[in-house]
C-alpha cells in the first residue's frame, strides 16, 4: 500500500490558518465495511453490487444542492434515502422519484456524509464515459460537493476533500490521483459539475498531478478555475 501526503491547511475558531501534515489528521476507512469511520452514516438503499469489486480505478466529483442554491438542510440525505417530501419545495415534484445516491457528501462546513459503501455501486454518474469505457458507476466512485455551479467552495470542503481522497488512495491500490474527474468530463453536454467555481488546480497541487483526468480521446478537457 502507498502512502500519499500532503499538506492541508485547518482554519482555528481565531480564523488563523495553520499548516499542518495530513497525517495528523487523516480519515480511516475500514476496508472490510467499506465505510469511513469518522464520516456519519446515512446509508442508501440506492446501490448495488459491482460486477467486480476490486474493479474501482475512477474518482468523480459532483456538486448538488437541495433545494436548488440552498444549503444546510436535509434534502439531500432526504433524496439518497428516497424519503423526499414533495410538498416541501416545487422543485422536489421534479426529482421526489428519482433513485439516485453517492458514496459521500462534503458539506459546506466540512461535514463527511457516507451513502454507499466504497466497495458497492452508488448510482451517482448516469450515462457517461470514462476513456472510452461506458457505465462509470460500475468502476468508480462518486463524491457530492455540496454547492452549485455558481459559487465557490468553501475552504472547509477542500480541506476534507483532500484527506479523504489521500485516505481513498491510500486504501485501494486500484485508485491513482491521475484518474480524478468531473462529472461534467464524463457526461460532457448533460452534465455541468462541480462547474466553473471547482478548483482543479488546487486538487492538481496538492497531488503533484494534472486535473481533471483525461476522459475522452482527444485529450481535450477544458479548465475554468476560479480562485
Amino acid at each position: 500500500m502507498r502512502e500519499i501526503t500532503t499538506k492541508n491547511k485547518i482554519s482555528t475558531s481565531n480564523t488563523v490558518e495553520i499548516d499542518i501534515n495530513i497525517k495528523d489528521r487523516v480519515f480511516e476507512i475500514d476496508k472490510s465495511s467499506g465505510l469511513i469511520k469518522q464520516a456519519r452514516q446515512c446509508i442508501s438503499p440506492n446501490h448495488d453490487d459491482r460486477d467486480n469489486e476490486k474493479d474501482m480505478s475512477l474518482i468523480v466529483i459532483h456538486n448538488i444542492s437541495l433545494p436548488p442554491n440552498e444549503f444546510g438542510g436535509d434534502g439531500i440525505d432526504q433524496l439518497f434515502t428516497n424519503t423526499l417530501d414533495k410538498a416541501e419545495h416545487p422543485f422536489y415534484d421534479e426529482i421526489y422519484e428519482l433513485r439516485v445516491s453517492s458514496h459521500l457528501l462534503i458539506r459546506r462546513d466540512g461535514e463527511v456524509v457516507q451513502y454507499v459503501p466504497f466497495h458497492k455501486r452508488a448510482w451517482h454518474a448516469g450515462v457517461s464515459q470514462y476513456l472510452g469505457r461506458d457505465i462509470c458507476n460500475d468502476f468508480s466512485i462518486g463524491i457530492e460537493m455540496e454547492g452549485t455551479d455558481f459559487e465557490p467552495y468553501t475552504s472547509e470542503q477542500y480541506d476534507c476533500l483532500e484527506l479523504v481522497l489521500t485516505e481513498l488512495l491510500n486504501t485501494y491500490s486500484s485508485l491513482s490521483a491521475e484518474a480524478i474527474t468531473g462529472h461534467e468530463h464524463i457526461s460532457p453536454g448533460r452534465k455541468t459539475d462541480p462547474g466553473p467555481f471547482f478548483k482543479w488546480k488546487k486538487l492538481s497541487d496538492a497531488f503533484s498531478v494534472k486535473l481533471p483526468a483525461r476522459c475522452e480521446f482527444d485529450n481535450s478537457v477544458k479548465i475554468c478555475d476560479h480562485n
